[in-house]
């Protein structure tokens, strides 16, 4: 993919972060679990930090799992814009937001969502696959300027993220002035009695059902295009789930259904059977693949100084461009972090504490090599990708509310390094047999050995991990 793409235009929109995070409000972990005493991971915060970091469309190596509602309909997929015969003024925004050509989801969902007659669509995606872009260009794409009334609907489960997706439209849409967004967020308070004109609304399921239904702004059996953005944050937030699903209940037969996810657990298949009819489907097949360029290992260690001693052994016996560590308690990420900058390593902290803007400022930073490690909790193992990452460290191995191998932290943590088909190294640190009965069902799950280090012999390490 080109690098030049811009998907996401974060710095307009500092000013009102610090007084409209209230939003949101899952505390579960990625695995649905509480944490007992580790940071916990925010689905809507990590969606939104993941947007504002973002400067280029993710070169994702996942490969697109298609499966269509007519197995007997031809599949096509478009390698170019012009493929996809838009309007001009409206090709005209795509390139001038930057776009060369669609991204891999673009390539085979485009065709889909612009398809007639109209298609219902359960999407996969992550965030910086170009997914945003696409559902908004499909949504210009459908709306006759000429007819004043709400046509495309699209819910989000965050007032930011509303924001975010609205200002994607705004951008795409910059030389179609016939085609007007209203904001369905809170605090965006309209005139009781009055239909809106605007031809796409972006909102929260609170106020759009709220628009919908009591103040009736938006006549729903007028829409004919519905998009439910973040469904996995969505379900995880308190009351969204029923909310767009009132919604969903207004709307007729006919209108065409995109439903987008970055995870696609058995709740969220539930939920989107629930509101998608007789959907096309795209999947990304596993990211396991990524395993094949890193290379794991693990160091037995008796307590947290031994790690340390281990961890600095490591780091100055290697030529790391950038490393990153990944501690269970912020208590811990904090002593690291002093230690390692006391031994005179550029350091950056990034935990649960901090604010989204805050947390967008420290990886930016480490992104430029202003820091060479980055040590963090659970909220930095999902959607970062900084080229550069030849080492991640499980200072703290990842467990479940149970003590059992917490597997699919594991793999987004490691999955940090080895991106973009560069060699990367996982190291471990085991400092008890329970860390080491982890390391074993870890290497079970996934059916890869992870190789003992010893990192006081400097030989036998450069050997294992040259």
């Amino acid at each position: 993919q080109s690098n030049s793409v811009v998907v996401v235009f974060g710095g307009l929109w500092w000013s009102f972060f610090s007084t409209c995070a209230g939003n949101i409000v899952p505390e579960k972990s990625e695995n649905g679990g509480w944490r007992k005493d580790g940071d916990k991971v925010d689905l809507a915060e990590q969606s939104l930090l993941n947007k504002l970091i973002r400067h280029s469309l993710v070169r994702n190596r996942n490969q697109v799992e298609v499966l269509q509602r007519d197995p007997t309909s031809p599949l096509y997929s478009v390698k170019t814009f012009e493929e996809l015969r838009l309007k001009p003024d409206l090709l005209k925004g795509v390139y001038n937001m930057g776009f060369n050509r669609p991204s891999r989801i673009q390539e085979n969902a485009l065709p889909m969502m612009l398809a007639q007659p109209p298609q219902n669509l359960i999407a996969q995606s992550q965030s910086g696959t170009g997914k945003t872009a696409a559902f908004s260009l499909a949504m210009l794409s459908h709306v006759n300027p000429a007819n004043k009334w709400t046509q495309c609907l699209c819910i989000a489960p965050t007032y930011e993220l509303a924001l975010q997706i609205g200002q994607v439209i705004e951008q795409m849409g910059k030389y179609c002035p016939d085609v007007k967004l209203a904001y369905g967020i809170r605090g965006n308070r309209m005139e009781r009695g009055i239909k809106l004109q605007e031809q796409i609304v972006i909102g929260t399921p609170g106020t759009v059902l709220d628009w919908c239904t009591k103040y009736r702004l938006i006549e729903p059996k007028k829409i004919t295009m519905f998009v439910l953005d973040e469904a996995d944050v969505m379900i995880a937030t308190q009351g969204h789930r029923d909310q767009s699903i009132r919604i969903h209940r207004q709307l007729t037969k006919d209108c065409q259904m995109l439903l987008f996810s970055a995870t696609f657990e058995d709740s969220v298949w539930r939920f989107a059977e629930q509101v998608v009819p007789d959907p096309n489907i795209i999947r990304l097949k596993r990211e396991e693949e990524t395993l094949d360029t890193i290379k794991q290992f693990y160091v037995v260690c008796k307590e947290k100084e031994d790690k340390f001693t281990a961890l600095c052994n490591l780091y100055g016996s290697l030529t790391i461009a950038q490393a990153m560590i990944f501690c269970h308690t912020r208590k811990m990420a904090a002593w690291l972090t002093a230690n390692l900058t006391k031994e005179g390593h550029q350091v950056a902290l990034l935990s649960g504490e901090m604010t989204v803007e805050q947390r967008a400022s420290v990886i930016e930073r480490y992104r430029n090599g202003k820091e060479k490690v980055l040590v963090t909790t659970n909220v930095c193992s999902r959607g970062i990708d900084v080229e550069q990452v030849s080492l991640v460290v499980n200072f703290d191995l990842p467990v479940d509310m149970d003590g059992n191998a917490d597997n699919e932290t594991y793999l987004h943590r490691i999955g940090r390094t080895g991106r973009f088909g560069r060699r990367g190294f996982a190291v471990n640190m085991v400092d008890s047999k329970h860390s080491m009965d982890i390391i074993n069902q870890i290497e079970m799950h996934f059916n890869r050995r992870i190789t003992k280090l010893d990192t006081s012999d400097l030989e036998e390490m450069e050997s294992l991990m040259s």
